[in-house]
C-alpha cells in the first residue's frame, strides 16, 4: 500500500496549478457595487482624506493661505499651550458641555416619556417640539434675541414686572454661557427626543405588565425596566450631544458678535469664546491657518479621549438584552 503521507505526482501537479492560479476578478455584482459607492469614496478621498492630511501638515507649519506653508515643527503646539485665550476657550467649552449635555439629555428623556403615552393630539406636540430642529440657527437666534435682548426682550420685561432689575444677558460674563446653553437645548432637544422615543417604543410592554403584577409603581417601572432597556439609546444620545457641544460655533457667532465681524464674537472679555470660534477666528480672520490647524487637532484629541472614556463606561452601565 502506498504511503499516503508522501506527496504523489498528482498532488504536486494540483499544488503547482493552485500557485499559478490568477487572482479572482471582480464579478459583475462587485463592479456594480463599487460603482454605486464610488460617489462616497470620491467624496471621502477628495473632501475628507486630503484635507485631513493637509491640516495635519499645516499644524506643523506657518501658513497664511497666501504663501507656501513654512515648516516650523511643534511651534504652533507650544504656542497653543501658552496661549491664555486658548485656555479661556478650552475652559468655556468644557463649561458649556457640563451644562449642555446633562440638561439636553434629561429634558429630551422627560419629553420622550411624556409623549410616548397613548393620548390624542400627541403627534402635534411631537411636531411642535421638533420644529426648532428643522429651523436654521439664524431663525432660532432671532427668536432668542427677542427673548434675551437687554432693551426690549421678553425676559427683562418679565423681570421688571416682578420687581427685579433687568439683566444684560449676553453682556454679563456670568450669564452668557448659561443663556447660550438654554438656546442650544431648545434648538436640539427635539432631535434627541425623537431618538429616545424610538428607544422607548422598543421596550416590550410585557415587562411593564410583569412589573405591575409584582407590585411595582410608576417610579420603579421607570427605574428598573425603562432605564436599563434604553441604556443603549441613552449612550447614543450622550455621544451625539457631546460631539455637538464641542462643535458649537454658529449660535455663539450670531448671538455674541456683530454680523460680518467674527472678531467681535466671543465676548464679553472672551467669556463666551469656545474652541470652534477661536479656531475660526485664527484661521479665517487672522489668516493663521497653521495655528488654526493645531487647534483643530487638539480638539480632535480631546474628542477622541472623551469617546474612549465613554466607550469604557459603556461596558459598565449599558444593558445588552440577550
Amino acid at each position: 500500500m502506498a504511503d499516503s503521507s508522501k506527496p504523489t505526482e498528482r498532488n504536486i501537479h494540483v499544488s503547482t496549478s493552485m500557485l499559478k492560479r490568477k487572482p479572482r476578478r471582480l464579478t459583475n455584482d462587485g463592479k456594480w457595487g463599487l460603482f454605486m459607492v464610488s460617489p462616497y469614496l470620491i467624496q471621502f478621498l477628495v473632501f475628507l482624506s486630503f484635507p485631513l492630511i493637509a491640516s495635519l501638515y499645516f499644524s506643523f507649519s506657518k501658513y497664511d493661505m497666501l504663501n507656501a506653508p513654512e515648516w516650523i515643527g511643534i511651534e504652533n503646539y507650544t504656542t497653543l499651550i501658552q496661549d491664555p485665550v486658548f485656555h479661556k476657550a478650552l475652559w468655556n467649552t468644557f463649561y458649556f458641555a457640563v451644562l449642555f449635555v446633562p440638561a439636553q439629555t434629561i429634558l429630551a428623556l422627560i419629553l420622550a416619556v411624556a409623549l410616548n403615552q397613548s393620548l390624542k393630539g400627541l403627534k402635534l406636540f411631537r411636531i411642535a417640539h421638533f420644529i426648532p430642529v428643522i429651523c436654521s440657527w439664524t431663525v432660532v437666534l432671532y427668536v432668542a434675541d427677542a427673548i434675551f435682548n437687554p432693551r426690549f426682550g421678553i425676559a427683562n420685561t418679565l423681570l421688571v414686572k416682578m420687581g427685579a432689575s433687568p439683566q444684560a444677558w449676553l453682556n454679563d460674563e456670568a450669564l452668557v454661557i448659561p443663556v447660550l446653553v438654554a438656546v442650544a437645548v431648545w434648538k436640539g432637544v427635539g432631535y434627541m427626543m425623537v431618538i429616545f422615543l424610538a428607544g422607548l417604543q422598543n421596550v416590550p410592554h410585557d415587562l411593564y405588565e410583569a412589573a405591575e403584577i409584582e407590585g411595582a409603581g410608576t417610579y420603579r417601572k421607570f427605574r428598573h425596566v425603562t432605564l436599563p432597556l434604553i441604556s443603549g439609546t441613552t449612550f447614543l444620545v450622550l455621544v451625539l450631544t457631546t460631539i455637538t457641544t464641542f462643535q458649537s460655533f454658529e449660535q455663539i457667532y450670531v448671538m455674541t458678535g456683530n454680523m460680518g465681524d467674527v472678531t467681535s464674537a466671543g465676548g464679553p472679555d472672551n467669556a463666551s469664546m469656545v474652541l470652534m470660534l477661536y479656531l475660526f477666528q485664527q484661521g479665517f480672520s487672522f489668516l493663521k491657518m497653521g495655528y488654526a490647524s493645531a487647534i483643530a487637532w487638539f480638539l480632535f484629541l480631546i474628542l477622541f479621549a472623551i469617546t474612549l472614556i465613554q466607550l469604557w463606561l459603556q461596558k459598565k452601565w449599558v444593558y445588552y438584552e440577550n
